[in-house]
């Protein structure tokens, strides 16, 4: 695939990320968080029913395919929708914007650890670009402008500890996504590993679901929520996926995780121009940070 298109393919698939997140508000007040991944997971599988045929030059899977396939959706699906959701109830929006921004470099350790990728001095550039990048508009956001003081006191606090340690937990869960699912597409094509992966997901969530669905009042939900839940549901569990996999395939995952920047900046747009909130002289210098990350990430290097 050519580079150009791989890399269009990650920064459209975070760039979707953000733009759910930030509409997923209305969601999580109409929904309880269990029944709302349990319908994602439902109605993305129902979406994607075609795409688990195996293809016919396909090799059969491997058991540690199965067990990537798994672990893919356990730790990229399951858990970290769980440690993001607790964390963020435990802690400041600050504390885990921040917490967050080191995705990038743990992508990058990650992969110079298990996938034996050389991580060069220009990848290692752009990942500290996105880590201050996005750390700077988590610190500099106007609803958030605490002093410093108040931040520390959060980080210390009973219950923000273990919040934050959840946040921790989901970066990790988030760094294994990326460096499990290119050594997916090696075996794999991005079709088939999105909707195996949705269906680990679907699996593994059904029992929350059934007991969240039990009494829950489904006429109650708003007919707008309805098509909002459609969109989330296709963004999270079809498109983003198999664009992230049809990237990752030809892109190194350490120079693919410097493209998670797009998720802050794509949420950050969608809140300008649907939201009507407003950017300040420090976010808008910590995205041109972030972006230049992503410039120095997909410089094509000499020689090739």
């Amino acid at each position: 695939m050519n580079r150009i298109v791989a890399y269009a393919c990650l920064a459209l698939s975070m760039s979707l990320v953000g733009s759910y997140v930030a509409l997923s508000k209305p969601l999580v007040a109409a929904l309880p968080v269990f029944l709302l991944a349990w319908l994602r997971f439902g109605i993305g599988g129902m979406a994607m029913l075609h795409w688990l045929k195996k293809p016919v030059l396909e090799m059969p899977m491997s058991g540690t395919t199965r067990r990537l396939l798994f672990l893919e959706s356990f730790l990229g699906n399951f858990l970290f929708t769980i440690f993001m959701l607790f964390g963020m109830s435990m802690t400041s929006a600050v504390a885990a914007g921040v917490i967050m921004a080191s995705i990038p470099a743990v992508v990058a350790v990650l992969s110079w650890l298990f996938l034996r990728e050389r991580v060069n001095l220009r990848v290692w550039g752009a990942v500290a670009c996105a880590v201050i990048g996005i750390g700077l508009v988590s610190l500099s956001k106007n609803e958030l402008s605490a002093p410093t003081i108040a931040l520390t006191a959060n980080f210390l606090s009973k219950s923000s500890w273990l919040g934050n340690l959840l946040l921790l937990g989901a970066v990790l869960c988030e760094a294994s996504y990326a460096v499990i699912g290119k050594k997916l597409t090696g075996v794999l094509n991005p079709k088939r590993i999105t909707a195996l992966i949705n269906l680990w997901g679907f699996a593994l969530v059904t029992p929350l679901g059934l007991w969240m669905a039990w009494d829950f009042d489904f006429a109650g939900v708003a007919p707008s929520a309805w098509w909002l839940l459609l969109f989330y549901s296709l963004a999270a569990s079809v498109w983003t996926v198999w664009l992230w996999m049809t990237g990752l395939k030809s892109i190194p995952a350490n120079q693919a995780g410097v493209f998670t920047v797009m998720l802050p900046l794509s949420a950050a747009a969608v809140g300008v121009i649907v939201l009507g909130e407003t950017l300040n002289g420090t976010q808008m210098g910590a995205f041109a940070i972030a972006l230049t990350g992503v410039v120095l990430a997909t410089l094509p290097q000499r020689g090739r």
